[in-house]
């Protein structure tokens, strides 16, 4: 699978630029890698605005052409997550990823990905779109500013970062973990998953809306989805967070 990189000077969301092309009729090759230096309208989960000062973060949207179906979106939202884990490796920094889309740095908030599956009837494309954004460059007061512990790759080695090589860096990982995913789903990547996300009966709360669910770490389905263990049995969540 070949990876193309798309920069634009300014872009409301590379997510939603990638499905507009896409649903305007315009035919976009799998692989294609669309990245902002300043995303002025990016959202993460439930519509949260994501914070990214201009050429500071890394906003960028992967769309892969796949017939795959809608169970497979969170595992590919996983495999992701593993390419950004290793990227961050090899700059000495320590990252968990979070289920369901997040990488954390002793419990703060470092990357967010989040993955839609789009079709387009006209031109009978069909694949997902995966956005990721990481924080290279986000300073000590910018990420005091957000409303959730946050850290950046500047604030782990005390350097800044350049955006175009962080990218072509991710590249060869997201080529791998993608590969990987595309054999067998979830179950390409659980090994690796389940080694990087901690050790399982931890006590975990489950935030879906106003809704909390509180319990302990069982594993995860055949899909991805978690699996907690409550007083009443073993629940299965497809969507919700884990709150920091």
């Amino acid at each position: 699978m070949n990876l193309t990189i798309q920069w634009h000077e300014r872009l409301g969301s590379t997510n939603q630029h990638l499905k507009n092309e896409l649903l305007s009729g315009h035919i976009i090759p799998s692989g294609t890698l669309i990245a902002a230096y300043d995303q002025t309208a990016g959202t993460g989960r439930f519509n949260r605005p994501w914070i990214a000062p201009p050429h500071t973060n890394l906003c960028c949207s992967l769309y892969l052409a796949t017939q795959a179906p809608l169970t497979a979106i969170p595992s590919l939202t996983m495999a992701t997550a593993l390419a950004v884990h290793d990227l961050l490796r090899t700059h000495r920094i320590s990252a968990q990823p979070k289920w369901p889309n997040d990488l954390l740095v002793n419990g703060k908030k470092i990357c967010g990905i989040l993955s839609e599956q789009i079709e387009d009837p006209a031109t009978q494309q069909r694949g997902i779109i995966t956005g990721i954004g990481l924080n290279l460059n986000l300073t000590p007061a910018q990420a005091a500013a957000i409303d959730q512990p946050a850290t950046s790759m500047l604030i782990e080695t005390g350097k800044p970062h350049s955006l175009e090589e962080t990218l072509q860096d991710l590249l060869p990982h997201l080529t791998y973990w993608i590969k990987q995913w595309q054999t067998d789903h979830f179950n390409a990547i659980r090994p690796t998953w389940e080694a990087a996300t901690g050790p399982l009966n931890r006590p975990l709360t489950i935030r879906d809306g106003d809704h909390l669910q509180h319990g302990t770490l069982a594993g995860y389905g055949e899909h991805g989805q978690l699996l907690l263990q409550t007083p009443h049995g073993i629940q299965t969540i497809w969507s919700g967070e884990i709150p920091l």
